[in-house]
């Protein structure tokens, strides 16, 4: 679409991050729900999908190529004085910047983002640039967002729940629930190579929390891999990743396995792995190589082999079994995989075989285990309670270097910690991430009158402070990333505690965090993290 394209209604970027600004300040659910529906009522069929994406956080075309050097190149551009871009228009110009290839195509993307953001009013600015950032946390995420269709359509919550889960996205879903006389959402089931959101975990700390929250339960290796949905239907094998995109042609030992299972038509959730050659995992981050967006995958077949592990069968034969328990699920693909290619698995463990399990699990070099209820059904696209991932948790104690200010229920409290290692050598810190998980309203409140008391600088959204405070960070794993300056980012990380018996010059390192790096990649070489082109100047 461009600029001059004619829809049918032309409703207002201003009028999208106006409602988004009253939800992030409405406190309640029932309000947030309440005020998207009255904005979604307006929206045209055209727009729909465009304004749920926007309010989801994401864009409708995806990755579009602009990272975070040309934001910051752009982010504070002077404004227009009053709102004149339609959804339709900033949909179109991301679609061009999305579609610019080639020769200058970097400058050329900025340019054009430039051109947008210079017709945006400052409001709806800061709204474009966070959006691009995937920095949008009003409140307004899928679950909500799907309800608010639901009360705007005037159909069961559940109905739409379903379909969303069916459909793979929320966008198709709202579209026909909003814009259809009699929306029939029941079109919107299990169909092969339509891929399904996948189930999702929360967390238990032990094996026995697991067991008492969750009754009869099967415990398997948790994977650190790529999750896969693999879908086949006679001779042909499609594969997806957990994002719902197709990556059949990148990953041909996945589609072999699953072409030499017996049955005709299957529907299977799984991992795929890069392992060493005694059987070992090898970082995400290694596997995900495998998946990039040019990729030699003969080459990379012969020197970064893949191996699949598959964990649910949704459907067998023809056979839906989505809403089937797990047990039942198991059962069908324990019997037609004959235990070929399967997660290690143990059913109803006593407490002795499943701390065994887990003791097995981690001498094999895997992140922990997944309980998971026997009695559940496969709740696609949720992180419900049948599932659950119980890893060993990895700390560090790192210096905040600055915190961003929240919003929603978080609006007037510094929330999102910039995260700091010591680099002895130079007397500073070296920047590792950011992590607004695990803060209590309480550390909240206390962090924010603690960094205003050490603030030395800010800007629009940041409050700079004085790398005082030591603040103890749990995370998965330390993966490569040119992001920072040290090369290398904590992934998952959320806060256990502050740490008032350290001081700063009694944090972690970060020779230490690249150390970590090194022994997990396999090159632990004692290389110094300066040796690396991504390291300081």
């Amino acid at each position: 679409m461009t600029d001059d394209a004619t829809s049918v209604t032309e409703t207002l970027l201003g009028d999208l991050v106006a409602t988004s600004r009253d939800v992030r300040e409405a406190s309640r659910r029932l309000d947030k729900v309440g005020r998207l529906a009255t904005f979604l009522r307006q929206l045209g069929p055209e727009e729909t999908e465009i304004a749920v994406a926007f309010l989801c956080g994401s864009l409708p075309q995806g990755r579009i190529g602009v990272g975070s050097s040309a934001l910051s190149e752009v982010r504070f551009a002077p404004a227009a004085s009053a709102p004149v871009l339609t959804l339709a228009v900033v949909n179109g110009a991301f679609e061009r910047i999305a579609a610019t290839r080639g020769r200058g195509s970097t400058a050329a993307r900025v340019q054009q983002l430039r051109d947008l953001l210079a017709r945006a009013t400052r409001d709806e600015q800061d709204f474009l640039v966070r959006l691009l950032y995937g920095e949008i946390r009003q409140g307004a995420l899928e679950s909500v967002i799907t309800d608010a269709v639901a009360r705007a359509a005037g159909l069961p919550a559940a109905h739409v729940r379903r379909a969303v889960m069916m459909a793979g996205g929320l966008g198709p879903v709202a579209r026909a629930a909003l814009s259809e006389t009699n929306p029939d959402l029941s079109r919107f089931s299990l169909r092969m190579f339509q891929p399904v959101q996948p189930m999702l975990a929360q967390s238990a700390d032990t094996v026995e929390e697991a067991a008492s929250r969750l009754g009869a339960m099967a415990l398997d290796y948790k994977l650190d891999g790529a999750r896969v949905q693999v879908h086949k239907d006679e001779t042909e094998v499609r594969v997806f990743t957990r994002h719902l995109r197709d990556v059949t042609a990148a990953v041909p030992e996945v589609v072999e396995t699953a072409a030499s299972l017996p049955s005709r038509r299957l529907i299977l959730d799984g991992e795929v792995l890069a392992l060493r050659a005694d059987g070992s995992p090898l970082p995400f981050q290694v596997t995900m190589r495998r998946f990039g967006r040019k990729l030699d995958v003969d080459a990379l077949r012969r020197t970064l082999p893949l191996t699949p592990f598959f964990f649910d069968c949704l459907l067998v034969d023809g056979q839906d079994l989505i809403d089937d328990p797990f047990s039942r699920r198991a059962a069908a693909l324990q019997e037609f995989a004959g235990g070929r290619s399967l997660v290690p698995r143990v059913i109803s463990p006593g407490p002795g075989e499943a701390a065994a399990f887990v003791d097995e699990a981690r001498r094999a070099g895997h992140e922990g285990v997944m309980a998971k209820s026997l009695d559940a059904g496969y709740a696609a696209g949720s992180r419900g309670a049948a599932w659950l991932k119980i890893k060993q948790v990895t700390t560090l104690d790192l210096v905040v270097l600055a915190a961003e200010w929240g919003s929603g229920r978080r609006r007037g409290w510094l929330s999102n910690l910039h995260l700091g290692a010591r680099d002895a050598a130079r007397n500073g810190f070296v920047m590792l991430g950011k992590t607004f998980k695990g803060l209590t309203d309480e550390l909240l409140k206390w962090q924010t009158r603690r960094f205003l008391d050490l603030e030395i600088g800010r800007d629009r959204h940041t409050v700079f402070v004085r790398p005082e405070l030591v603040v103890e960070i749990a995370f998965n794993d330390v993966q490569a990333s040119p992001q920072y300056p040290g090369g290398v980012a904590l992934r998952f990380a959320r806060v256990k505690r502050y740490r008032d018996d350290k001081t700063a010059a009694e944090a972690d390192t970060i020779e230490t965090v690249q150390a970590i790096h090194r022994r997990a990649t396999g090159q632990d070489d004692g290389a110094s993290w300066r040796d690396s082109p991504s390291g300081l100047d």
